[in-house]
């Protein structure tokens, strides 16, 4: 538990640390987007030295004898297909933002607010959505998605809407299909079991943590398929 608290303490001063930082990269969408994969790849590297949790990432094979993709030959990171994940921890978001070149996630709007960072959230191109505005928001979510993914942008969802225990799984909400079948682009599951070792609340352990690419599904696919998907591996 020691190693917990000492972690969220040096966490809550590096975040801090990176405010000034992140407040004059906000000159530049560029700048800003170099800025927060620097400090999430901080993240990352605080989580592996103090709370001594590492991770993987897994991509599906290839070829017979299992090759698997190089993280920067997945035609699947290309912005041609909504990569649906899993959400346990802050953990996956700082590992895909990392992995996943020029990605943004749909994100609750109160979070745009945040100063400093919810300001580079937005400069780097992430979406708020009011979850209270029904059908008539979500046309215009497709609409703001679009633009971003023709621009060359990738788009990340965390289908649950919120974080996940181990071995819960958490029924997904149905915006993913609405956004997959309007804009014609097939889904790519991610699985994680980041939850064991970076859980929402309580104790981290030390391990190895892993994220799962799993195989492309169709624009049509049931939220069954997709939950099947993205729980594959989980705990």
């Amino acid at each position: 538990m020691i190693r917990t608290i000492l972690f969220k303490i040096i966490l809550g001063i590096y975040f801090v640390l990176w405010s000034p930082i992140l407040l004059i990269g906000l000159i530049s969408a560029r700048l800003t987007r170099f800025l927060i994969i620097t400090c999430a790849m901080g993240v990352l590297g605080l989580a592996r030295i103090i709370a001594g949790i590492k991770y993987v990432v897994h991509f599906p094979p290839t070829e017979e004898n299992g090759v698997p993709f190089a993280p920067n030959g997945n035609i699947r990171l290309d912005g041609k297909a909504i990569i649906a994940s899993k959400h346990m921890s802050i953990m996956e978001v700082a590992i895909l933002v990392t992995r996943v070149p020029n990605s943004f996630f749909i994100i609750k709007r109160e979070l745009l607010w945040i100063p400093i960072y919810g300001w580079a959230f937005w400069r780097m191109g992430l979406q708020g959505v009011n979850r209270a505005r029904g059908a008539t928001n979500m046309h215009k979510l497709t609409n703001a998605v679009a633009k971003k993914i023709m621009d060359g942008m990738v788009l990340i969802i965390f289908p649950e809407g919120t974080r996940a225990k181990p071995g819960r799984k958490i029924p997904l909400r149905r915006g993913l299909l609405f956004l997959a079948h309007e804009l014609k682009l097939p889904i790519l599951p991610v699985g994680t079991d980041t939850g064991l070792y970076w859980p929402k609340r309580g104790r981290m352990h030390s391990g190895t943590a892993n994220i799962w690419f799993e195989p492309m599904l169709p624009c049509n696919a049931s939220l069954d398929e997709i939950s099947t998907s993205i729980n594959r591996h989980s705990a």
